[in-house]
């Protein structure tokens, strides 16, 4: 027996509506690319009423470029409305919106955007040059400049370059959202390819949806029309962590800060706007933090962050909340997951606890929410307790999880229906997650596994140390042992030997790493992470002093 209940297939195109209708009033600011290059800090707001108007355009625009359900529609830009917009007048149409990481190597754009398929391309002012470059080796038809006529360059190589606000303002309002499957691809991302060609995640309507459910409850990232959200993770970026979609799903004021993303643009946006939410990887907020520290300012408005992207050091966690009285939830997911995966939240049981016990969970990447199931498990695949010692190869599954990558349909990635994610992980007794390393970034010394992340966390305790960095090095007895790569603060000094003598009691002895060495930056991926790959291939070699 079936229920008795309407049938409304879940799409992308249902949230904006929904803002349109029933918050249509609410703003979206955005830090424009415009007033950034300028340098005139020019903001521009509208409503989610206008939002919606203006994505009805651009879906008639897109028709009017002979774009047809499924085909890829490219983007290399910043968090901004215009983009927005790209979010739902793409997908909403039934093509495939397809996200591009500018901060990518030029030959590995053009290699996803050609693998991808992407038939038009839309970017902002300050890639000009850069799609310049690209465009006599992609196969995209059409290049639209997400900009107005007034900064539209006086002459430029690409072939067929349109104007967005030209084809806006040319394509009628009148557009009716069409309904189809929920199963059908809307959106698609591809990874950071550290090793070999990245690889696409494609999105459907329906896990879009579901993901953005699953993100907004209140274990979750607790998402309200209360709230001024500024997602500082970029929109290129696994779908900013699904808050382009979550915003409008709850009414929330969305602030978007353009191509400016150092320490003193983040905060005067947040403060100017009053944002009370926001989200980043760890880098983003070291950036906030040292501004506002340095000089003697607060936070007025902003009540919580989500940080992730790679794993928060203690001491960031405990700046925002002891110094500021920011909350910072620690949230853990992949390109792969769409990206949410666990949040750290707190139970009602950990309530009654000293701050110290409190805090020992916060600094776990956090439980799953609903939509999502993981395991740990060890060399055999055999499932390992959830007792928060043993660390085993992380696995997951839901509706947002992916069952393959585009174009890889002959490659099984699925084990017995778990996707393996590739990092090392423990589970506690209450299901908080906590990773401890990638697996190819374990350090295996004597046959037992050091957590790099560990050590790097407590080396970032250290008031001296602004990041750090550790892996693993050859050694002829115990196979590998740690390395300390340190950045140090600006004018903070600090030696190798009290850097190695600042870990005495704080971990087991043979987890000390075996040397320390000082390096004015460390290098990172194009979303931000840690990049140790380069890292070993720069210490291969090396033998402590």
């Amino acid at each position: 027996m079936l229920g008795l209940m309407q049938q409304h297939p879940l799409l992308i195109s249902s949230m904006i509506t929904f803002a349109d209708r029933h918050h249509g009033g609410t703003e979206i600011v955005s830090a424009t690319v415009e007033g950034a290059l300028a340098k005139t800090g020019a903001k521009h707001r509208y409503t989610y009423r206008e939002a919606h108007i203006r994505a009805k355009r651009l879906a008639n625009a897109l028709i009017g470029l002979g774009i047809a359900p499924s085909d890829r529609v490219g983007t290399l830009a910043w968090n901004g409305y215009r983009h927005f917009e790209l979010y739902f007048g793409v997908s909403g149409m039934g093509a495939i919106l397809h996200t591009i990481n500018p901060r990518l190597f030029p030959d590995q754009i053009s290699w996803i955007a050609n693998h991808a398929e992407d038939k038009v391309l839309f970017f902002d002012l300050s890639f000009v040059g850069l799609v310049e470059k690209l465009a006599p080796h992609l196969n995209c038809k059409a290049y639209v400049l997400m900009t107005d006529e007034a900064h539209m360059p006086a002459q430029s190589s690409l072939p067929n370059l349109l104007c967005y606000e030209t084809l806006l303002a040319a394509a009628s309002p009148d557009y009716a959202w069409p309904v189809f499957d929920e199963n059908t691809a809307s959106s698609m991302c591809y990874t950071s390819g550290t090793t070999g060609n990245p690889k696409g995640a494609l999105y459907s309507h329906r896990s879009t949806v579901l993901h953005v459910y699953g993100a907004a409850m209140p274990d979750a990232l607790c998402l309200s029309s209360r709230d001024a959200v500024m997602p500082v993770v970029p929109m290129f970026h696994a779908n900013a962590w699904s808050l382009a979609y979550a915003c409008p799903a709850v009414g929330a004021k969305l602030v978007l800060p353009g191509m400016s993303l150092d320490g003193k643009s983040v905060y005067e946006l947040m403060e100017s706007e009053k944002v009370t939410f926001s989200a980043g990887v760890p880098t983003v907020w070291l950036g906030l933090l040292q501004h506002v520290d340095g000089n003697g300012l607060r936070f007025s408005s902003l009540n919580r962050t989500v940080i992730g992207g790679s794993a928060c050091p203690p001491a960031i966690i405990n700046r925002f909340k002891d110094q500021y009285n920011v909350d910072v939830l620690h949230a853990w997911g992949m390109t792969e997951m769409s990206p949410l995966g666990t949040v750290g939240t707190l139970k009602a049981k950990h309530d009654g606890l000293p701050i110290e016990k409190q805090r020992e969970t916060l600094y776990k990447q956090g439980h799953a929410i609903f939509g999502v199931d993981m395991k740990i498990v060890d060399d055999t695949g055999a499932e390992l307790p959830w007792d928060g010692k043993a660390f085993g190869d992380l696995h997951v599954q839901g509706p947002w999880v992916t069952s393959g990558y585009y174009k890889r349909d002959g490659e099984t990635v699925l084990i017995d229906g778990w996707f393996p994610t590739g990092d090392v992980a423990t589970i506690d007794p209450d299901g908080y997650m906590q990773i401890t390393d990638r697996s190819k970034d374990v350090i295996k010394s004597g046959g037992e596994w050091i957590s790099s992340i560990d050590i790097e966390n407590l080396a970032m305790s250290h008031p001296a140390v602004a990041e750090a960095a550790c892996i693993a090095m050859a050694h002829p007895k115990w196979d590998e042992r740690p390395l300390l790569v340190v950045v140090k603060k600006a004018g903070q000094e600090i030696s190798r030997d009290e850097m190695l003598a600042f870990f005495g009691g704080k971990i087991a002895k043979w987890w000390i790493p075996d040397d320390v060495v000082f390096v004015n930056e460390l290098p990172h991926t194009a979303t931000g992470k840690l990049q140790k790959l380069k890292l070993r291939e720069q210490f291969k070699g090396h033998v402590p002093a």
